[in-house]
Formats: C-alpha cells, structure tokens, sequence
C-alpha cells in the first residue's frame, strides 16, 4: 500500500537538511512521514546534504546596482555600492562581520583592550599576503589607518578616527590603537569598508591606484560604471573563496538587472524591483533573499539652508509623510518604518520608549504657520539608483505632503553621479544608507557636528556632548540611556527625515548556494556573496 506523499513537508525537509538543522536519522524519519520509501529517503537525503556542501569551482556572474564612472579605489572615497561591494572582495580588513552578524576575524586574529578601552591591540594573521605577493604586515595596516587620519586626509570616514591619537607597529604582526578617550566598539569600527587595508609605500602613505589587495579575489580587469573581473587569490588567508572567478556588472536600471538574471545572463542581482518581486518568486528558477536590516532611505534637509534652518519647517515636514503608506505602496512591506532616529529595531540600544511618529498634516500646517511658512515649496532630488521605488517614493511623499499645504516639487536627477554631484550638494535629496554595526559609527559618521558626511548640516552640542560620553561608556544600561536621548534629539530636532529601513531584496539563481543565515549589513550577505556562496 503507498502512502500520500505530502509536498510542503518534503520541502520543509529540504530546506533543514541544506541548513544542517537536522541529522540524517531525523531526516529519515520525516521522509518515511512524509510518504517517502526508505531508499528514496536516503537518495534525498544525499542530495540535499551535497547540496549544502560548498565546493569550488565556476565564475559567479554579479549584476549590481549603483555604480558610477567617477569611482575610484581610494577607501577614503568609498560611498557607491560598486565602491563597497568591489572593496569586498579584492581587499581585506581588520575585522569583519560574519553571517550570523557576529564580530569576526579578518586580517586581525585576535585583538584585546587595555582597562578602559583607551589602547587596543590587534594580532595580524601570518599567513596573509597582497595579491603581488607581499606579505601583509603591521606596517600596512598603519598606513592604511592613518589615511583617513590627520589634517589633511580628505577620508569621508575621519570622523570616526577623531579620537585615535597614534596607531603603531609593535612588530611585524601587531598593532596598537592609542586613543585619547575609551572606545568599547573600535573592533567594530573596523569593519567599517572605508577601513580596507593597502599595501604601504616606503613615506608612509598608501598604494590605494594599482588596485593590489588582499582580498579573497584579485582584479584581473575592469572599468568603474561598467564591470569587474576577478579571480581567487590562492594566498586568502580566510575561509571561503569558492568561485573560480567573479564577473561584477553595474547593472543601474532595475528592469536591466532582473532581465539579467530571468535570462540566465547573471547569477545574482544586489537589488530587486520589488514591484515586481511577486512575479520573480514565482520563477522556479530563482530564489529571493529578504534581510530584514538596518539600512536606512533618508531625505536629509540642509539645517543651515533656509527653509530647512526653521525647526518648525523640519518637524512639519517629517509630519506631512505617510510612513505606512510608503512601506506598503513603494517597499511592498519588505522594510520596518522609520522614526526620524538613525536607529532600526532589533538594533542595539533601540529606543523602544520613543513613540512612532505618525502622519499628521493638520499638526504640519499648524508648524509652518508658527515658521510664516504657509504654502511652502520645496524641490527633492532623486534617482532610481538610490533604491528601487526612490523616485516613486518621493512622488507619493510629494501628494502626502499635498494636505499640509506643502508643495514638493520631485527632481529626478541622473543615476550617474548622484553621490557626487546631488548628495552633499543639493539642499534636500533622498539616500541609501548601509546598516552600521553601532550607533556610534552611523551617529558619528553622520551626525556629528563636523562629520564629512554629515548630510542634514545639523549642529546640536547636546548631541555632541552625548555622543562622546557614551562612546567611552562601558556600562551598558547608561549608554543605553544615553542612546535614547540622542535618538529624540535627531527626532525632534535633527534635519533627516527617514521614511523606512528597507530589507535587503536581492535574488539568485537557484543553482547558486549559501549557508543558513545572512549578514544583514549589507545586501548579498553583508556583500561577501562571491566569496561565502557557492554553486551546488
């Protein structure tokens, strides 16, 4: 007599064995359950568990979004995800963030503080060597560290080193960070992609032209704005590395990306259409991956600039935006709301005590009367390279804003050059921002007072003030209070308007492999598809 099999159950088998969640007896148990004879059990649970296996071999073929023809290789430059995502793979860290989100080893092995944070010492892992065939040593780390350090360093990332008062070689292998007050987060910081670490020339300075690393891949040939080659670097010192070969394609227009992969021309896409993201699950030949993370879409107002110099005008205008609307209509539900806080839930220190600021345009209007800004219009740049939905967004943003008596006049401004030519420079823009492993480094790199990157021109010596103290604040229940006050000063005062965190949307082909978590701090598993994924 044959038993009924039963579908959902042998897929929810699959999907445990792929993940090492159950051993082969359980599985055998579950497929005779399930209405699977003993001998097909065994074969399915062979295939499966060989499918979860990483092996090496083939090129992996990534279309990615965001790419400019004026990147560069300089870290101290890094803002476009191709810049990012590139800097992955051809170059190496201090430190790096692991799948599951924990704080992992890169180029440093070990590293340890001194009582109360002020020195922290870094072990570099021995075996690790540049793409030219140099051995990396505490030398290069240096260098590479103090590029972004000093008064004439031109690194969007100094902010973050402001408190690091000498970084030295102890010998080949070791390094010592001096700062001036404690810092409990700097191995985190580390991670950080504009930390990437270079080869040293002989003055101290680093050799960031020729694109040597000491990544998991080395690049053979490529062009920014367009595509990247890469191969293994047979002397990675980490783990991983699977893939043969790399092939990066910027792939900016999202209709271009997913037609890529529909066709089969890539393997992977960084970013999906998620109006679109219906009809591309039901392609049997693709799989979706959806992090929830802690990227944020910000529209940022200069706070020195008027109108955006009035508090009233700010406030009235985080007011006029329908949060759930915008989740629901523009990121299909795949992204959390957001509360004018640079700080996502299931983040640390997450400010559950701040309540969700709603859409009100009758409060709005009566903020604009206070400011004598009745009838207000303003302009907001924007671009389809931003996220997918961005122009869309700002559209709805700017009938939202309709019933407040705001008019939003939505500039779409050209994919190439955006970061360099609007962000920074026009008065009020929409921005993707990557999730940061801790409030300091998303609060210092953006919202210090003299951050490079400090997008909304905000000053607040309150701010400031608490962003120091809880930087060297080892007990965690007074750094969290902390945390909390600064996150209702950006609030209520803060010139940053945050619509959502959107979750990380990208898809692969099916016949491409990873393990059971992925990183949430950047798309493709915290950008280290090509060397943590593999082909079954």
């Amino acid at each position: 007599m044959s038993k009924e099999t039963k579908p959902e159950l042998i897929e929810q088998m699959a999907s445990e064995a792929k993940n090492g969640r159950i051993s082969r007896r359980e599985f055998l148990q579950y497929a005779l359950a399930a209405g699977i004879t003993a001998s097909s059990g065994s074969l399915l649970w062979s295939s499966e568990v060989a499918a979860a296996s990483p092996k090496r071999g083939g090129t992996f073929r990534w279309g990615i979004h965001d790419g400019n023809t004026s990147d560069t290789h300089d870290p101290g430059t890094y803002v476009t995800r191709q810049m990012i995502f590139l800097a992955h793979q051809y170059r190496s860290y201090l430190t790096l963030i692991e799948s599951d989100n924990s704080l992992g080893p890169d180029l440093a092995t070990e590293w340890e503080a001194a009582p109360g944070a002020k020195q922290w010492t870094f072990k570099l892992n021995k075996n690790a060597t540049f793409h030219s065939g140099r051995k990396v040593t505490a030398n290069d780390v240096v260098a590479s560290i103090n590029h972004h350090r000093g008064e004439k360093t031109t690194s969007a990332a100094k902010a973050l080193l402001s408190d690091v008062e000498d970084v030295v070689a102890d010998d080949d292998h070791t390094v010592t960070f001096k700062l001036s007050s404690g810092n409990a987060d700097l191995p985190w910081l580390m991670t950080d992609y504009h930390f990437a670490i270079c080869p040293a020339n002989a003055d101290g300075t680093i050799d960031w032209k020729s694109g040597d690393g000491c990544g998991p891949y080395k690049i053979e040939s490529g062009e920014f704005g367009v595509s990247w080659n890469l191969s293994r670097h047979n002397g990675w010192h980490g783990e991983g590395a699977y893939f043969d070969a790399v092939e990066m394609t910027v792939l900016n227009d999202p209709n271009a990306r997913q037609t890529a992969l529909v066709t089969g021309d890539v393997d992977c896409v960084s970013l999906v259409d998620l109006k679109t993201l219906s009809l591309l699950k039901r392609n049997p030949n693709i799989e979706i991956d959806n992090v929830p993370s802690g990227a944020a879409i910000t529209l940022p107002m200069f706070c020195d600039t008027a109108p955006f110099n009035d508090v009233n005008v700010r406030n009235a205008l985080k007011l006029s935006i329908d949060r759930q609307e915008i989740v629901d209509k523009i990121a299909f539900g795949a992204a959390t709301m957001g509360n004018d806080f640079h700080l996502a839930p299931g983040q640390p220190y997450f400010p559950e005590s701040i309540p969700q600021r709603e859409y009100d345009p009758d409060k709005a209007k009566a903020l604009l009367k206070k400011a004598g800004a009745e009838g207000l219009t303003v302009s907001l740049s924007t671009a389809d390279s931003v996220f997918s939905g961005a122009v869309d967004m700002c559209v709805l943003y700017a009938e939202q804003a309709k019933r407040a008596g705001i008019k939003i006049n939505v500039v779409r401004e050209p994919n190439d050059g955006y970061y360099s030519d609007v962000w920074l420079k026009k008065p009020f823009s929409a921005v993707s921002w990557g999730s940061r492993p801790t409030p300091d480094v998303m609060f210092t790199l953006a919202y210090k007072h003299d951050a490079a990157w400090n997008e909304s021109h905000w000053q607040n010596d309150r701010f400031n003030e608490l962003l120091m103290q809880a930087k060297a604040e080892l007990d965690q229940g007074l750094r969290g209070e902390m945390y909390n006050e600064m996150c209702q000063l950006m609030r209520d005062d803060g010139g940053t308007v945050i619509p959502f965190f959107n979750n990380f949307v990208s898809a692969r082909s099916k016949k491409v492999m990873h393990g059971p978590e992925l990183a949430a701090s950047w798309t493709c598993d915290g950008a280290r598809a090509p060397s943590r994924w593999w082909f079954a």
